[in-house]
């Protein structure tokens, strides 16, 4: 590994990693003991560098995404969204999810199609890439933020609610009262991000990494062993080596939130 990638990636000398503790299927665990597939592609990045790793965690992606963009961390691990796309560079998707509705039973809407009507107002984790989403692409039914779409949505008394299947599925198993609808609205591309503005080779080790990490199941295996599906798990890239020049990030320069703590592991 060229000695200047990891300085550029890594200048503290140890790779600093923003995990969203939010997104139970990425992370898992507690801000002293994270876990997850995040923090299994954290070290094994770190580890391919020959530098430490350390987390810094969080409870939603807005603030992992301002742990990045304000240099309290050298990686994140977020979706790919255009309302990000300004000070982030991401890779290719390691793990593709879903965005899907939950409606009380007694609900006239009957799909995901129905639910941009007028008087629809939608709970969603604010900031999360479900309400990005939405806040640009619906026309007529109004989204409301909070810290869950399930909170949101039974704080407020909404009419829908918004979120990652997984999550959302268990709320629903656990509340006869309400149902699914079908079929998801948004694809939800993770991927690792770094800031904009780091070298074209800091982008290609990343872009490759994750590529590697694709083709030979680290992936798969890493959510499996986190008790999610290995089929979350992207295709690779149709190549691995293409251009460096992919978009990604947010604008706002204010100063970011104070981690809920931060731990140290050397790269097995």
């Amino acid at each position: 590994m060229d000695a200047s990638i990891a300085r550029d990636l890594a200048p503290t000398g140890t790779l600093r990693a923003s995990i969203n503790l939010g997104n139970p299927v990425l992370a898992q665990g507690t801000a002293e003991l994270p876990s997850g597939i995040t923090v299994d592609l954290s070290r094994e990045i770190a580890a391919r560098l020959g530098v430490p790793v350390s987390f810094v965690c969080f409870d939603a992606a807005r603030d992992s995404f301002d742990a990045l963009r304000n240099g309290v961390a050298d990686i994140a691990f977020l979706a790919i969204e255009p309302a990000r796309a300004t000070e982030v560079w991401f890779t290719e998707p390691y793990v593709i999810i879903e965005g899907v509705y939950a409606v009380p039973n007694d609900s006239a809407i009957v799909d995901a199609e129905g639910v941009d009507r007028a008087g629809v107002r939608i709970g969603v984790k604010e900031g999360s890439a479900y309400d990005l989403f939405l806040s640009r692409t619906l026309t007529h039914a109004e989204v409301v933020r909070g810290r869950d779409g399930i909170d949101a949505f039974r704080e407020s008394d909404l009419e829908v609610a918004a979120g990652i299947r997984q999550p959302l599925s268990l709320a629903v198993s656990d509340d006869p009262s309400l149902r699914m609808l079908e079929p998801a609205f948004m694809q939800i591309r993770q991927a690792v991000a770094t800031t904009r503005g780091s070298s074209s080779e800091v982008q290609r080790y990343l872009l490759t990494t994750v590529e590697a990490c694709k083709a030979d199941g680290f992936v798969a295996r890493a959510l499996e062993r986190s008790g999610h599906d290995p089929a979350l798990a992207a295709p690779p890239a149709a190549a691995a080596d293409q251009s460096t020049t992919r978009t990604s990030g947010s604008t706002d320069s204010s100063s970011g939130p104070s981690p809920r703590s931060t731990s140290t592991t050397r790269p097995a």
